[in-house]
Parts: C-alpha cells; sequence; structure tokens
C-alpha cells in the first residue's frame, strides 16, 4: 500500500516536531549517506555473485571413451 501525500505531511511534520528544524539538514544528510553506502554495498554483492555464478557454471560430464580390444 504506497503512502498517500496526507500520510507524508503527517510524517514530515511529526519528524519536525521530534528532531526540531536545525538538525533536519543534519539528519537528511546522515539518511542519504546511508543509501549511499547501501546502493554500493547491494551493487558489490551483486557483482560477486555474478561472478561467482559465472564461474560455478556445469558443464555435462562427458562420458570417459573406454577402450575396447
Amino acid at each position: 500500500m504506497p503512502i498517500g501525500p496526507t500520510e507524508l505531511i503527517i510524517i514530515l511534520v511529526l519528524v519536525l516536531i521530534i528532531f526540531g528544524a536545525g538538525k533536519l539538514p543534519e539528519l537528511g544528510s546522515g539518511i542519504g549517506k546511508a543509501m549511499k553506502e547501501f546502493r554500493k554495498t547491494q551493487a558489490e554483492i551483486g557483482e560477486l555473485k555474478d561472478s561467482l555464478s559465472s564461474d560455478l557454471t556445469l558443464e555435462p560430464k562427458q562420458p570417459k571413451p573406454t577402450e575396447k580390444s
């Protein structure tokens, strides 16, 4: 269920009351840095997963030829 404009305004007013106007830029900066770090880590995990899956591709085993006399 998406957040509507009314709910968003209520949340922003509560954040303003709880943290005060002076702390909002600092809070926003901290959240932005955390999101950036999360996305960076998520991309690294995706790259690692891709490299591991390409290294672990399973090839069907070929039967060994048997020598018959």
